[in-house]
């Protein structure tokens, strides 16, 4: 098989050798999950591909605020791949060497669309796949709008493309002077992760406050403790705000903008679940979202607790307190996103009259969405054995999700 041709610029083909690594790599790092999603989940993710298309094109039988909202929703999920991976594609590493280089502006985008391209393409191939399905099964709803369904669908990908482009090129903009001097601590910027700048923001903190200082036990004490005296507790609610919550937040870290559209996308889905409107979306197939939503929120949200907790575990280490309360309060706090989806559900069925579905199956399903919650937050598995655990635990919800309604 002849090998894709590559582009002809050297800072193109460096471009290009580097997304194609770090999409390889991203890859191999999933190969135990997509094992078993794919085992699991094939016929749902094949319904997929081919619905995938579907609420744009059925979206133009609709008035057009709502069309346009749709047409944004389906640009944003385009782009979406190129946004959650920007770190990947685009290391900042690359960025801070390749500002100090005469590369000409209209390289620089070329580069950016070029690399986005690398991800968008395989999605518009999806995109013509589920067109393809749906102009072959040629519904009554669609023959009327046919020719605006099929332009909508290519300008959702073009802007969404253009979208994943400037995502890229904004991680090729400097600093402001100002961001840059917010984030200096001691004339030196953070890692990636926010640890250093949050570990030191909050030294600089217990400095300056006498009562956090006070507060502190000294090494000995803390040695021989296996928990914090109860005065430190709202110490350690300060220590886990900068050091699980900020680096969230700061510099190239996802994670706090991934929970966000992750917990936004579980309320959503729930909502639809509960509401089921009349459309061509069968009810069974919004529980199956809103179960997904809500393990991968979880899941999600632990891993990211995790990787904070090794990171910080060897500077904890050596601080006069005991870590093991902190670390635990942080990922009980993972859970809460979960709680607060599964609360919403539990409000929302309230107001629903029992004779539309079946109680036991609600009460059911709110209980096996908490112990998976709970399972994924607090077992220590390994990386295929916590698959497992997400793959069952999506399974089990789906199926008892799409038995509740009458």
């Amino acid at each position: 098989m002849t090998p894709p041709r590559q582009p002809c610029h050297p800072y193109l083909r460096l471009r290009y050798r580097m997304a194609r690594h770090a999409l390889l790599q991203f890859l191999a790092s999933l190969k135990n999950s997509l094992e078993i999603l794919l085992f699991c989940f094939m016929p749902v993710l094949l319904g997929l591909f081919a619905m995938i298309a579907l609420p744009l094109m059925a979206a133009m039988t609709l008035a057009w605020p709502y069309a346009a909202a749709t047409l944004a929703a389906q640009a944003l999920l385009v782009a979406m791949p190129v946004i959650l991976l920007r770190r990947r594609l685009h290391p900042a590493a690359c960025t801070a060497w390749a500002r100090a280089l005469p590369i000409p502006t209209a390289l620089a985008w070329t580069a950016d669309a070029l690399v986005a391209g690398l991800l968008v393409g395989p999605l518009a191939a999806v995109y013509a796949v589920s067109m393809g399905i749906w102009l072959y099964q040629w519904p009554l709803w669609l023959r009327p709008i046919a020719g605006q369904a099929v332009a909508a669908t290519v300008l959702s990908l073009l802007l969404g493309w253009l979208l994943a482009t400037v995502v890229l090129a904004q991680r090729r903009q400097p600093l402001l002077p100002s961001r840059a001097a917010g984030l200096a601590v001691d004339g030196q910027l953070p890692a990636d992760t926010g640890v250093q700048y949050a570990l030191a923001e909050t030294a600089n903190a217990q400095a300056a406050d006498p009562a956090l200082a006070a507060a502190a036990p000294d090494r000995a004490s803390a040695r021989q403790a296996r928990y914090a005296p109860s005065t430190l507790r709202p110490f350690y609610l300060a220590l886990w705000h900068r050091l699980f919550w900020l680096p969230c937040w700061r510099a190239d870290n996802a994670a706090g903008v991934q929970q966000t559209i992750l917990l936004l996308a579980a309320l959503a889905g729930v909502v639809l679940w509960v509401w089921h409107p009349a459309a061509l979306i069968p009810t069974a197939l919004w529980g199956a979202y809103a179960s997904l939503m809500l393990i991968l929120l979880t899941d999600r949200g632990d891993k990211a607790v995790r990787e904070q907790s090794a990171l910080l575990h060897p500077v904890l280490a050596s601080w006069p307190l005991a870590a093991r309360p902190l670390l635990l309060g942080a990922r009980a706090f993972s859970l809460l996103p979960a709680l607060l989806v599964l609360a919403t559900f539990a409000l929302l069925m309230a107001r629903v009259p029992q004779q539309a579905y079946k109680p036991q199956l609600v009460q059911g399903w709110l209980l096996a969405a908490l112990a998976a919650s709970s399972a994924i937050v607090g077992l220590n598995l390994s990386p295929r054995g916590r698959v497992v655990l997400v793959a069952l635990s999506a399974l089990i919800l789906t199926a008892i999700g799409s038995e509740v309604w009458k």
